[in-house]
């Protein structure tokens, strides 16, 4: 036989012992042993332990010749002897094998200090895990939104600073500024990313504040507030999230445009999102809506139906659940205003299959849903009838410029019923009512604000929705 052959055999023989012999015997003495030859039925071992022939002559020859016969014939046998130049080969081959080992464990441990400092950054970041440029559905209404996101994430402080981004709530503005912070942190980890959502900052400003036993303020905490000052002025990217907070705060809007001005003249990146543009946030400080509106002002508009049948199947494939397509069909076809309805009514469909042991079909979709029974012969135009009835108001006057608080009240409710009963896009009550889609917003928002305090309202609120659904 030759070298190669050799090698072969001993590999079937080792296979035959490793299945006999007790693991601790197989791995101390059998391993380290190599065949140097097969000449008249006798397989020639080597064995780098002068101790380790001892002691399987003693105690496993029989197996070892067992083995060697059930590979080579009955008339085979073996012979086994220490070896100092094997051994020195072995002893040689072994320290070569740990050096490789020890440096495998140091590139893992390395890989996880770097994952756990990368968690880390991220934790002080204030970003959200989930939220990457990876996972984002792109379509016609954000694919500008995101280009520049992602042009600002590659290229920090070099063009569009500082960008703005506006669009009604859950259409991904918030993604898109942690998809930012994420990308900035894996590629260029030596810069200092923080996302904040403006009230989280006005909260913490106000703690920079004494007060006294009466709760008044009693002045600024020095100390405090230079801690404040260098959290956020000491970073290369701001991302600050609900800016429309601000507006009518004069003191935290003064306070901000410090901030703004620290990291703008230091050519600092900063990234904004707003629920409206910086022109549509009343009572917002002059100096500051002209800074937002110097960079780059991009919108993120309602999907179309493509784009929410991906999103709905993208979050699907997220939660590791497998549905028929005319699911993801139905849900986007009958929740149409932001992400998180189409997310919302996914889990909904989950939960009820999950609940009721039934299967993620269409038929669950529309038990689970029931978007038919909902919609059944409603329009807008019977939404502002019914509104204008309880008002005493007619849809011409709710459609009209008249500001007095009749047709205001009785207008921003009859917006409001249109997107709760029919979860019409707020484009699609503003061509309507003939009013700006950020109107359209601001009074939707303002009645839902306003029915978390006032009951007599949301008696009303229900009583005109259940005339709607009669």
């Amino acid at each position: 036989m030759d070298v190669t052959e050799v090698k072969e055999v001993w590999k079937k023989v080792k296979q035959e012992l490793e299945n006999n012999l007790p693991q601790h015997v197989f791995g101390t003495w059998i391993m380290p042993l190599g065949a140097a030859d097969y000449e008249n039925n006798t397989l020639f071992l080597l064995s780098p332990h002068q101790m380790g022939v001892d002691i399987l002559k003693k105690s496993w020859a029989e197996s070892i010749k067992s083995a060697v016969r059930n590979v080579l014939g009955q008339s085979a046998t073996f012979s086994l002897c220490y070896d100092a130049d094997f051994a020195k080969t072995y002893i040689k081959e072994r320290k070569k094998a740990l050096s490789k080992q020890i440096s495998g464990q140091e590139e893992v441990l390395k890989e996880e200090e770097s994952k756990k400092s990368l968690a880390q950054m991220q934790s002080g970041a204030n970003l959200n895990l989930n939220l990457k440029f990876e996972n984002f559905v792109v379509g016609d209404n954000s694919r500008f939104a995101y280009n520049a996101a992602f042009s600002v994430a590659n290229s920090p402080s070099k063009k569009f600073n500082p960008l703005f981004i506006y669009g009604a709530s859950g259409l991904g503005k918030t993604h898109l500024l942690q998809a930012i912070g994420h990308h900035i942190i894996f590629n260029k980890p030596q810069l200092r990313v923080r996302y904040i959502r403006m009230e989280e900052y006005f909260n913490e400003w106000m703690k920079c504040f004494q007060h006294g036993d009466n709760g008044k303020s009693q002045g600024v905490n020095n100390s405090l507030m230079r801690k404040f000052h260098q959290k956020f002025q000491n970073v290369d990217i701001l991302l600050m999230d609900d800016i429309q907070f601000i507006e009518s705060k004069m003191k935290t809007m003064e306070d901000f445009f410090s901030t703004f001005e620290a990291l703008y003249t230091n050519n600092k990146q900063i990234v904004i999102a707003s629920d409206r543009l910086p022109g549509d946030i009343p009572k917002l400080d002059n100096r500051l809506r002209t800074r937002f509106e110097m960079g780059l002002v991009v919108d993120i508009k309602p999907p179309a139906f493509d784009t929410r049948f991906e999103i709905v199947k993208s979050y699907a494939k997220e939660l590791e659940i497998e549905a028929e397509d005319s699911v993801y069909e139905y849900i986007a076809q009958n929740f149409v205003n932001n992400v998180r309805e189409l997310k919302g009514a996914l889990n909904k469909v989950c939960a009820y299959a999950e609940f009721l042991d039934a299967g993620l079909t269409l038929e669950t979709a529309k038990k689970a849903l029931n978007c038919e029974m909902k919609k059944k012969d409603i329009t807008i135009e019977k939404v502002a009838k019914c509104v204008g009835d309880f008002f005493d108001v007619t849809v011409l006057e709710m459609k009209s410029t008249a500001r007095n608080q009749k047709v205001s009240k009785a207008r921003q409710m009859a917006i409001y019923m249109a997107r709760d009963v029919l979860q019409m896009s707020y484009e699609a009550i503003g061509k309507y009512f003939e009013k700006k889609h950020t109107t359209v917003l601001y009074a939707y928002e303002q009645v839902c604000e306003k029915l978390k305090s006032d009951d007599a309202l949301y008696r009303l609120a229900e009583e005109i929705k259940s005339g709607i659904k009669s």
